[in-house]
């Protein structure tokens, strides 16, 4: 499968999730994708509890190549790579990777093609030098009160800001490159993890803007369908279920034999099922309580109206239509092997495969400093002299 992005170089200095996301985007697109890493590798390969996951979700396609940056022998290494680079992106502290000589205007000087992206907490303003986290700007963008209760503000169940603000990065570098092809110059891309979770809050900012009323956070939100709830079922599940237009409500009312509620003048808009939810659901729970959780799937799935099954992320291993292409092997580099889901698009009816498993500390080092123009017995002085950590 010939994928769009062969052919071009990323340098990637990341680590955690928002800059690590971004290469995986390009890199599943068929980038060829070098993480830089200091001598021991990336601290978030030893990341235990909720990081756990990161490094071998978020760097299969990549390879390695681990550098003592601090050496001047190191710093040239990696500016041989950047002078050959298309894009490089980084999410360090802002400032660090100036204070090196890897700043945007120190290698624009070197490389004028060059896309360079930072991703940080903030754009430029007042807050662009605070340190941030998703849980920072879930808190300060208004989306953790959005998910929470009133009062008891909770964070998303992902690290949603980090891994969406590595997409948009992934989009600027690629419209960026499309501007390269007009100017035949590159630029300095941001993205950030503040106007993300803005971004993602927005339709809140707009409810509040239309109706004049602000929005309560989800938990306790009035929906915008008359049944749009979890039900419980006959063998003590749970089965979420929407019916969302009023085509919907009739064969919703015809298939579960509903009569006197497809008659029922109080229930004949979704308008009117909205402000008649205190009494409906309860009615609507007796009927569905009557099925178990399977038999309820299968009539929802045969009649087309919307369900689904409440979840847990172990569940996602073994889910059938994942599995029928859409997950991918993958393994840790503490030994651990399993499937996990693949970037979520198809190109020309195909899912992007896996070509290589995230890479394991300077796995691609020889390879990648011959590419440069090292002979091999400087490779192997490189090595010997702890400049460049030499392949396990």
């Amino acid at each position: 499968m010939t994928l769009p992005l062969e052919g071009l170089r990323v340098v990637e200095f990341a680590h955690m999730v928002m800059g690590p996301s971004c290469g995986l985007v390009l890199a599943d697109l068929g980038a060829e994708v070098i993480k830089v890493e200091p001598l021991e590798g990336d601290n978030t390969r030893r990341l235990m509890g909720a990081g756990a996951g990161f490094y071998a979700m978020f760097n299969r396609n990549k390879k390695s190549l681990a550098l003592d940056l601090k050496n001047p022998e190191g710093r040239e290494v990696a500016l041989r790579l950047i002078d050959r680079a298309d894009a490089m992106t980084e999410n360090f502290r802002p400032g660090a990777l100036d204070k090196m000589g890897f700043g945007y205007e120190a290698l624009r000087k070197r490389n004028p093609r060059l896309v360079y992206c930072t991703m940080k907490g903030f754009l430029s303003g007042p807050y662009e030098h605070r340190p941030a986290l998703d849980e920072v700007v879930q808190m300060m963008g208004g989306l953790a009160y959005m998910t929470g209760l009133p009062d008891r503000p909770l964070r998303v169940g992902s690290s949603v800001n980090d891994i969406m603000g590595g997409m948009f990065a992934a989009i600027g570098i690629l419209a960026a490159l499309r501007e390269r092809e007009r100017t035949g110059e590159g630029q300095l891309v941001r993205s950030a993890l503040y106007e993300n979770t803005a971004f993602l809050v927005a339709q809140h900012v707009a409810q509040l803007a239309i109706t004049g009323e602000e929005p309560p956070p989800m938990a306790v939100k009035q929906p915008a369908w008359g049944v749009y709830d979890i039900f419980p079922t006959k063998d003590g599940d749970r089965l979420f279920v929407g019916v969302v237009t009023d085509t919907q409500w009739e064969v919703f009312c015809r298939e579960f034999g509903a009569d006197a509620l497809a008659a029922d003048a109080r229930l004949k808009t979704n308008a009117l099922r909205v402000r008649a939810r205190e009494w409906l659901l309860p009615a609507l729970q007796e009927i569905l309580r009557r099925y178990t959780r399977a038999d309820l799937e299968a009539k929802l799935e045969s009649i087309g109206l919307p369900f689904a099954p409440i979840t847990r992320p172990r569940d996602l291993v073994e889910d059938p239509h994942l599995n029928a292409g859409g997950m991918v092997e993958t393994m840790d580099p503490r030994g651990y092997g399993f499937k996990v889901p693949g970037l979520p698009l198809e190109l020309a009816g195909k899912r992007l495969p896996l070509r290589n498993q995230p890479p394991k500390v300077s796995q691609d080092a020889r390879e990648l400093l011959a590419s440069l123009g090292y002979a091999a017995e400087q490779i192997e002085r490189l090595f010997a002299d702890k400049v460049v950590a030499a392949p396990a």
